[in-house]
């Protein structure tokens, strides 16, 4: 698997491209795209990786991606089972800069909604009270006459660039114009997601990238942003997270079910990444 520059045929004839997909789950490569990309999860959960983001994301979720920024949805281990009936509904909106035509959002009038797709760098993820009141305008998108869809779209942006419910995902530029490195870094990803809740060292992802461990460390923070050790403890309580919400189980349990052997590391971690002790939120939600 790659890091990979995905491009179809008939994203490449299209400028404006909306598709409704009910599937067993996400694809699991890591990739980017041209295109700026809204995705708007009606039903799924899992982990989110936008740039060196790393979010749970469950039904409601909308997310703006920008172009070229690699990113990746991927479902709870149970949806990859052999047998599994867990599926996945979306709405995947791609769209050019340009898809209005060239320059459009120069202008003055469009100001706003210029800003927000500059910002789109960094991924957006918008509040769920957002989601909640353009969920209509969404779902209904697929449906629409080539026309409509771009009428709508631009309805949509605009909305979107006028909210203040939105969480900027990225914390620096990843953008991808290569894709040097990426088999090693895709393998590393995929490695992490499925074993963080074992005993996963520096030694066995090194091992992963085929690199001494010195030169994994460099090279993982310069794709990353981040240490492993950073990254591994962030999938491990973004996940605690998840699982505190969904599920009625004791915080000891969740500490050992996502990798942690000490309930103190546990809870010291979860409020680093958090802001809250794992009690006080499940108190909160």
């Amino acid at each position: 698997m790659k890091l990979v520059l995905k491009k179809s045929n008939e994203t490449l004839s299209k400028k404006l491209n909306v598709s409704r997909r009910d599937i067993p789950c996400f694809d699991i490569a890591w990739h980017y795209h041209p295109e700026f990309e809204l995705i708007y999860i009606t039903k799924s959960n899992g982990l989110r990786f936008v740039g060196d983001s790393v979010s749970p994301f469950y039904p409601g979720d909308l997310v703006l991606v920008g172009a070229y920024l690699p990113h990746l949805w991927r479902n709870d281990a149970s949806y990859y089972e052999e047998g599994s009936e867990e599926h996945v509904e979306t709405i995947i909106t791609k769209f050019k800069k340009d898809f209005l035509g060239p320059e459009f959002f120069q202008i003055p009038e469009f100001n706003e909604i210029n800003k927000m797709l500059g910002e789109s760098k960094f991924g957006i993820c918008f509040g769920k009270s957002v989601s909640e009141k353009l969920h209509d305008e969404l779902v209904n998108l697929p449906s629409l006459t080539p026309v409509e869809q771009h009428i709508q779209l631009l309805s949509i942006l605009q909305k979107l660039s006028r909210t203040k419910d939105i969480t900027i995902l990225s914390s620096s530029d990843m953008r991808q114009s290569t894709t040097e490195s990426s088999e090693r870094i895709d393998n590393v990803l995929r490695f992490i997601s499925d074993k963080y809740a074992t005993n996963i060292g520096l030694n066995d992802v090194a091992d992963v990238a085929c690199m001494t461990t010195n030169s994994f460390c460099r090279f993982f923070k310069k794709t990353t942003n981040k240490s492993f050790t950073q990254f591994l403890n962030e999938v491990r309580i973004r996940n605690a997270s998840r699982l505190l919400v969904q599920e009625d189980t004791s915080v000891s349990s969740v500490c050992y079910a996502v990798g942690y052997n000490s309930i103190t590391n546990f809870n010291k971690q979860f409020k680093q990444i958090m802001g809250v002790t794992p009690k006080a939120f499940r108190d909160e939600i």
